[in-house]
């Protein structure tokens, strides 16, 4: 079930949080949704999930309408925010029944899809707990199972790894990925890294605006115009050596790196690897290193949303 939020603006006063942002997530895809503080993620997803109304354009989750027929788009969707809301004094089992119930699940089929979600989600040693004993972990896996619960066909997460440990975050991401190959995902993170491991498609927002969307490696080969390269020389002076670097017609800066290695930026459409090579031979020095820099999607993401 595809999501299309088509030219929405969202105003919090003469604020735009959203502005007339437009987007499309296909079914048996996860986007991961990135953006600063501020940048109208949340906003942005609230809106998808019917929680707000934005002022103006609309999101269609598959054929319905979240502005005109919003109590069948939401029966779609299945949410967890980032602030993990739980009746922690319910023991597990006892608290998806009731979510269940709240999401229409047929009465005679609650206490099988409880067991099938209690199994989805890693939760059958836990499941007769009260979730106030449980690890924050544990918690996280309670929230993915009142949102899978009804058997949706989209699924929005918002910061779903906050607060877990390496082992946990592993896990979730796991979890993610399976959900993600029959559901719609989108998936809000400040974890970087999380978001390359996990999502199909990246899409990163500033100011309520789309700067990039595209695979993790299509954002990372556009943002890098200019070939980088780590380099270390042996056998000369290593501020002559600097000088010398400076002067090659294909290098645009050299800057000192860790271990004695250098760090150069070739000129735009230009390579300065043979240059560097025949340099050393001219001056007889050895090349003990030349390594390219591939920049990760943290560089990315800092690049296009950093204030000028």
């Amino acid at each position: 079930m595809d999501i299309v939020v088509d030219n929405i603006t969202k105003m919090y006063g003469s604020q735009k949080a959203v502005d007339n942002l437009s987007f499309t997530v296909k079914t048996g895809e996860i986007l991961g949704f990135l953006g600063p503080n501020g940048a109208g993620k949340t906003t942005t997803m609230k809106a998808i999930t019917g929680y707000l109304t934005p002022n103006k354009g609309d999101i269609k989750v598959g054929r319905y309408s979240v502005a005109n027929n919003a109590e069948e788009a939401k029966k779609q969707i299945g949410y967890l925010p980032e602030h993990n809301p739980l009746y922690t004094d319910m023991p597990v089992i006892d608290y998806l029944k009731f979510m269940g119930e709240l999401q229409e699940v047929p009465k005679n089929k609650i206490n099988q899809r409880v067991k099938e979600i209690i199994q989805t989600v890693g939760l059958d040693k836990e499941k007769h707990k009260k979730i106030s004993e449980l690890s924050k972990g544990y918690r996280q896996r309670v929230g993915l199972a009142q949102a899978l619960i009804h058997d949706p066909q989209v699924l929005i997460f918002d910061e779903p790894t906050t607060g877990l440990d390496p082992n946990q975050i592993i896990e979730i991401r796991e979890l993610i990925k399976k959900i993600g190959k029959e559901k719609t995902v989108i998936l809000s993170s400040h974890i970087l890294a999380e978001v390359e491991a996990t999502c199909d498609r990246v899409l990163i927002i500033n100011e309520g605006k789309i700067v990039a969307d595209g695979t993790a490696e299509e954002l990372r080969k556009k943002a890098q115009a200019n070939e980088v390269l780590k380099i270390g020389i042996a056998g000369g002076d290593k501020n002559i050596v600097f000088e010398a670097l400076k002067q090659l017609s294909t290098v645009q800066t050299v800057d000192f790196a860790e271990n004695n290695l250098f760090e150069i930026e070739s000129k735009v459409q230009q390579s300065s690897a043979k240059a560097i090579f025949e340099l050393c031979v001219q001056k007889g020095w050895y090349l003990t290193q030349l390594m390219p820099i591939e920049k990760n999607l943290e560089d990315v993401f800092r690049e296009l949303t950093m204030e000028n």
